[in-house]
């Protein structure tokens, strides 16, 4: 029983931790709520791969405040994420839409994937259709050589 608390105890303390701090928490919880959806899905752009919820940086937390402040004046979901991506492009979408643009990225991954079990296979059924090595003999020529490397 007590391993399985430590190991509880470990997996919590594992999960990423919400960088908002209590002065950036908004008093109505619908708009908190809302809030916190929409920064999950934005990319700080210090940290690469982390949500603004996440991040500990200094735009991370301007971009919360600013995602709060949008919605505080009436802003829907939309409208916010439409709002920063036209401050900032769409790097900061976590999950950009596959559109012209990225329509690459989406299908390079699959693409990729695909090529590469079809180059696995080949060289598979390649390797499986060679020949065996086979042994032969040293020549008498090739023995005497061996004994004189050998021997010194």
């Amino acid at each position: 029983m007590r391993r399985l608390a430590i190991l509880l105890l470990a997996l919590s303390l594992s999960w990423p931790a919400p960088a908002v701090q209590p002065d950036e928490v908004l008093d109505d919880p619908v708009l908190e709520e809302r809030a916190r959806d929409i920064s999950s899905g934005l990319r700080c752009i210090v940290c690469r791969n982390e949500s603004i919820d996440e991040s500990n940086a200094e735009l991370a937390r301007d971009l919360r405040l600013l995602v709060r402040e949008r919605l505080v004046a009436g802003d829907s979901d939309e409208e916010v994420v439409s709002f920063v991506v036209d401050r900032y492009g769409e790097y900061v979408l976590l999950r950009p839409p596959m559109q012209g643009s990225t329509i690459a990225l989406w299908l390079a991954a699959p693409v990729l994937l695909v090529l590469g079990l079809g180059l696995a296979a080949v060289y598979i059924r390649r390797r499986a259709a060679a020949p065996a090595p086979t042994e032969q003999a040293l020549s008498e020529e090739e023995a005497a050589r061996l004994k004189e490397i050998l021997r010194e």
